[in-house]
This record gives C-alpha cells, sequence and structure tokens, in this order.
C-alpha cells in the first residue's frame, strides 16, 4: 500500500511538472499546457509561405501581425489575457496549407486562424477552419471562392472581381487601350480569377483581347509564350501572376523586343520584384491595397513603426496582416475572448474599424468593401502612385480614378 501511494504521488509532481513547465511544439513555438487549454493566454493560428517562391508574402504579413498583436498586447491584451501567435510555415504550397491549419487547430488548439495570402492556400485551408467552427481571417486572398467556403471565413481585402474591374476599365477607359494580350499562370486560382475579371470589363467597354496565353508558376522560360503574344501587338499585356514570375516575364518579353507595357494586379506587390526584373519593368504598373507613400496619418504612423522595428518600408502584404490582426482583437474584445460562434459572430460585426488599407467594413458575405484601390507604377526604378480608384460600393466596378503626384519614396 505504502508503495502505490508513493506510485500516485509521484506521478502526482510528474503531471505538475508537465503543466508548469513550456513545452516547443513541433515549429519550435513555446507554449504551456494551460495556455493549450484556453488558460492564461488566447492562442491564435498564423499559416503563411514562410518559405518558398512566394517567401515575402508570408514574411511581410508575418511582421504585420506580430507587429498589431505586440501592440494590442502591450495595452494588456484582451480582458487581461494576452494574444498568442503560433506560426506554420506552409512552404508556398497549397497542400501545405490544409497539413498546416489541421495542424494549428488539432494540436495547437488555437481559436482563430490568420493567413494566407496565396488563394489557392486559402481555398485549400478555408474548409478545415469551417468544419472545426475555427474563425479564419485572410489578410489579402483576393479570389471570390475564399469566402464561400463557410460562414466562418472571413477577408479584409477587397475581391479580385472589383480588383480586375478596376483594372479593366483603368486600362480602357483612361489610358485609351483599345488592343490588350493577357498571360495567366494555370496553377493559380488567383490568376486565373483576376484574368477573366480584367477581360470581362476590358471588353465590356469596347476593348479587344487580342492574345491569350497561359503558364505554370515556377516556369523559367516564357519566350514561346511572348513570341506568339508579340505577334498581335497588344498595346498592354495583362500579367495577373505573382512577382517571382513577373520579373523574368518582363526580362524575357524585353529580350523579344515586346515594347507594350505589363500590366499586372496585387500579386505583384513585393520588395523582390524590382529586384527581379530590373529596367524591363519600367513604365509597368499594378494594382494595390495601399500606397506606402500615403500622407494619411494612420499609413504615416504605421510605414514609420515598420521601418523602426523591420528596417524596411513595409509592403502592402505587411499593411493588410497588420489590419487582419487588428480586426482579430478588436471582435476577441467584443467576444470576451471567446472563440467558435461568438467570436465568428465578433468578426462578421466589425465596422467602421479604421486601419491602414482603409475603414474595415465587414458585409454579409463576410468580405471587406468600400477599399479604395490604388495603381502604382514603376519609373526609374522605384514605385510610384499612378492612380487612386475610389470605391462605387463594394466590389462594384469603379466608375472614376484620379491622378496623384508620384513620390520616388524607395520601396
Amino acid at each position: 500500500m505504502r508503495k502505490n501511494k508513493l506510485v500516485v504521488i509521484l506521478a502526482g509532481l510528474s503531471l505538475a511538472v508537465m503543466t508548469a513547465c513550456p513545452q516547443k511544439n513541433e515549429s519550435g513555438t513555446t507554449t504551456s499546457s494551460s495556455s493549450a487549454t484556453g488558460g492564461a493566454e488566447i492562442l491564435v493560428g498564423e499559416y503563411g509561405s514562410m518559405t518558398g517562391p512566394q517567401a515575402t508574402f508570408g514574411q511581410s504579413t508575418h511582421n504585420g501581425i506580430m507587429m498589431a498583436v505586440d501592440e494590442i498586447n502591450a495595452k494588456g491584451g484582451v480582458g487581461g489575457r494576452k494574444i498568442k501567435v503560433i506560426t506554420e510555415d506552409d512552404q508556398s504550397k497549397q497542400e501545405e496549407a490544409a497539413t498546416a491549419v489541421t495542424k494549428l487547430i488539432s494540436q495547437n488548439n488555437v481559436i482563430a486562424v490568420l493567413g494566407e495570402v496565396a488563394s489557392s492556400a486559402s481555398i485549400a485551408a478555408a474548409p478545415i477552419c469551417q468544419s472545426n467552427k475555427v474563425p479564419m481571417i485572410t489578410p489579402s486572398s483576393t479570389n471570390p471562392e475564399v469566402t464561400k467556403k463557410g460562414d466562418y471565413i472571413f477577408r479584409i481585402c477587397f475581391t479580385d472581381d472589383y480588383q480586375g474591374h478596376s483594372l479593366g476599365e483603368y486600362v480602357a477607359k483612361t489610358l485609351g487601350v483599345k488592343r490588350a494580350a493577357i498571360l495567366t499562370d494555370v496553377k493559380s486560382d488567383y490568376s486565373q480569377g483576376l484574368g477573366h475579371f480584367f477581360e470581362e470589363r476590358f471588353t465590356q467597354l469596347g476593348g479587344q483581347i487580342v492574345a491569350k496565353a497561359s503558364y505554370a508558376n515556377g516556369d523559367s522560360d516564357f519566350k514561346s509564350q511572348l513570341t506568339s503574344v508579340k505577334a498581335q501587338n497588344p498595346e498592354v499585356l495583362f500579367v495577373p501572376g505573382y512577382y517571382t514570375d513577373i520579373g523574368q516575364i518582363a526580362a524575357q518579353s524585353k529580350d523579344l523586343g515586346m515594347t507594350a507595357p505589363l500590366v499586372g494586379g496585387d500579386g505583384w506587390e513585393s520588395p523582390k520584384l524590382i529586384e527581379i526584373g530590373g529596367k524591363a519593368l519600367e513604365g509597368s504598373y499594378y494594382s494595390n491595397h495601399y500606397f506606402y507613400g500615403d500622407p494619411a496619418p494612420i499609413v504615416r504612423d504605421f510605414v514609420q513603426k515598420y521601418k523602426d522595428r523591420y528596417g524596411a518600408t513595409p509592403d502592402a502584404l505587411a499593411a493588410l496582416g497588420y489590419d487582419a490582426a487588428k480586426v482579430l482583437g478588436a471582435a476577441l474584445e467584443k467576444s470576451g475572448g471567446k472563440g467558435g460562434k461568438d467570436l465568428r459572430d465578433a468578426i462578421a460585426a466589425t465596422s467602421g474599424l479604421p486601419a491602414v488599407t482603409g475603414t474595415i467594413n465587414i458585409g454579409p458575405d463576410r468580405n471587406a468593401f468600400g477599399k479604395k484601390l490604388v495603381i502604382e507604377e514603376i519609373k526609374n526604378g522605384v514605385l510610384t502612385l499612378k492612380a487612386s480608384v475610389e470605391p462605387s460600393g463594394g466590389a462594384a466596378p469603379a466608375t472614376s480614378t484620379t491622378a496623384t503626384t508620384a513620390t520616388t519614396a524607395t520601396h
């Protein structure tokens, strides 16, 4: 009997030690059993492309998220509880995105998920969050299908119907372009969707798509596609892809003697874009969620704080990551730190929240609405503000564009 009692006492002591001591999960993030069960800390998951072809997407988003979370925690957290972010790297692969989110929910017990940037990755992971009733907020996946995966899936950026229509209208009406070509990535839901919406609006306004070609993300030789496009003499080449491919496409188009500027969407946004494409990108332009040189105090303050912390100018992915974490923080306050339906309802009720990328209002489709779009042009190796498209209600096509003074701040 005494021996049995001793075993029980030792087992109890071992359990106490395990509970008190921090443990590391597989990604190296320190947690404790009390936080894992929702005690002292509020666990939030993040998944993104921390490595792989689109690594700057994940890294910038992570920086923005952490800056926002640290600000929330510095002010006392949520009801005195700190938010703890557990990050999983999906390596820029949509199949890994599903694995990462499954782990965050089943092993780390997070009550909310932030991510991803790439729409294909968000579409792969969203059903997992939905089935587990864990709210997911994507900072920057623009494909309309993302939030259709369920009522626990949200986004704070504009969508590709709005983005594609706005670009199509700007090219057709403001620039007066009549002939355009489109080069899309067959592996990307984002690229296919944005290409479709650009074509839809451009042709509605009398423009003609004179050539269409495709490639797969990761290709290195685009000359056959570009040669066929060049033969049709387009005035612009619309390439709704990711920055890693855009730089190479631009360089090879110049090698072939093409003079038409490249036009693209927010997938171009990366500090690496101009580094890869160099002078071949001069005169090209793309749509984006914010402009780092915006004089608005909320933008100026964010840019300066980011520079002080990371030693770099924040791109739009960093700004959207920051805003997404702020939306989640405000919703956690409303839900009293609870997850599940309480948190879902609090996120859905987001209205009039001031943010770096524009005031956040979540509509009944769980998409942000009423956000403006900017068009940035590459001049002398830096990004300049070419135009600003004001929203005309949700994801409707923009009705006007206003040219603004360019700035030459380094991006």
